[in-house]
């Protein structure tokens, strides 16, 4: 496969970093920016397993915010009464 040459600019951190690889792996440049390139190129999907439970909930969750706000209530209320 015949090797592509194109002039490219580099910041001058990404330079540093390719040179610290250099000296690290005693690698050339272009090994160095071929590994750099390769590694930020390869797409890795990230996925999040599920999984099905089998339990059905044992409350109505469509008032899940109602029947939390209203147990919060009453821990205030209780906590008011003892005088904390």
């Amino acid at each position: 496969m015949p090797t592509l040459r194109k002039r490219v600019s580099l910041d001058p951190d990404v330079v540093a970093l390719l040179e610290q690889q250099m000296r690290e792996q005693s690698i050339s440049f272009n090994e160095a920016l071929n590994q750099a390139v390769r590694m930020g190129t390869a797409i890795t999907r990230f996925r999040t397993p599920t999984f099905q439970l089998g339990v059905k909930p044992g409350v109505n969750l469509t008032k899940a915010l109602q029947l939390a706000g209203d147990l919060e209530d009453e821990e205030i209320i209780r906590k008011m009464q003892r005088g904390k």
